[in-house]
């Protein structure tokens, strides 16, 4: 009777392990996907390989990207600090860094961590639209916030001095011709818990400054483009570390999927 309850126990949890893709994993430590592509390692060729300064109406910033790397503050490994000198008194676009490669649907996985109280950067889909990180600010321009889009699920943040994850799986627009027809959407999760599903995102904000399409149309112009992933340098020290994509092809009008 042992045996047989043993086998029946190994039975069922394999069978939650087959049924449960190894992607629905979200949360501080998650490890890329066998078909992820790694974007931050921790190493300075990843760094230097893989990103490079946006290049909007504000760069102050010249390559190399100054983003230094740092000793993780928890954990063993070099993380990167979003501090950059050109960016010093909160110019966002002055010396933002985005990835070389663009993308259209995908999954993405990145880990925060903000030094002190106020510290400020966004994490940018596509390099248009903001997933707020912003300490101390609880509004819909604050952490975790869709930014103006939704309110802050501040209650899901680890707060300063700790790791945070966000877990994106985002579906850019669709267009017909010129005309978009269905708005991008976005489902968060924010340190394992799900906070926004299927978030329409009407526009970009903040302006030219801000990202692809931000001087089009007061942001309400978006093109039909694929755009990389951004990491704002405000002049804050706002680490991040483990930053992996893995690009979807979502056929149908849902972010929901993990």
């Amino acid at each position: 009777m042992f045996y047989n309850l043993t086998k029946l126990l190994l039975t069922s949890l394999l069978a939650i392990l087959v049924t449960q893709p190894l992607y629905s994993q979200v949360g501080v430590g998650t490890a890329p996907t066998e078909d992820a592509e790694v974007l931050f390692d921790g190493s300075s060729e990843m760094l230097h390989d893989k990103w490079t300064y946006w290049e909007g109406p504000r760069l102050a910033a010249t390559l190399p990207i100054k983003w230094e790397l740092v000793n993780d503050p928890q954990d063993e490994g070099l993380v990167m600090n979003s501090n950059d000198p050109a960016a010093a008194g909160g110019k966002y676009g002055a010396a933002d860094i985005v990835t070389k490669k663009k993308y259209r649907d995908f999954r993405l996985h990145v880990e925060f961590f903000v030094a002190n109280e106020g510290g400020n950067s966004g994490v940018y889909l596509q390099n248009r639209y903001e997933i707020q990180v912003l300490d101390g600010d609880s509004t819909a321009h604050g952490m975790g916030a869709v930014i103006n889009e939704t309110e802050s699920p501040y209650h899901a943040y680890n707060g300063v001095g700790k790791w945070n994850a966000y877990d994106i799986i985002f579906r850019a627009a669709r267009f017909e011709g010129s005309e978009r027809v269905e708005k991008a959407l976005v489902t968060v999760y924010f340190n394992g818990e799900k906070v926004h599903k299927n978030q329409e995102i009407s526009q970009v904000w903040g302006g030219p400054n801000s990202g692809i399409d931000g001087g089009n149309d007061g942001g309400k112009g978006i093109t039909d483009t694929p755009g990389g992933i951004k990491l704002q340098a405000e002049g804050h020290d706002v680490l991040y570390r483990n930053i992996w994509i893995k690009e979807l092809s979502l056929k149908n009008d849902d972010t929901d999927i993990l």
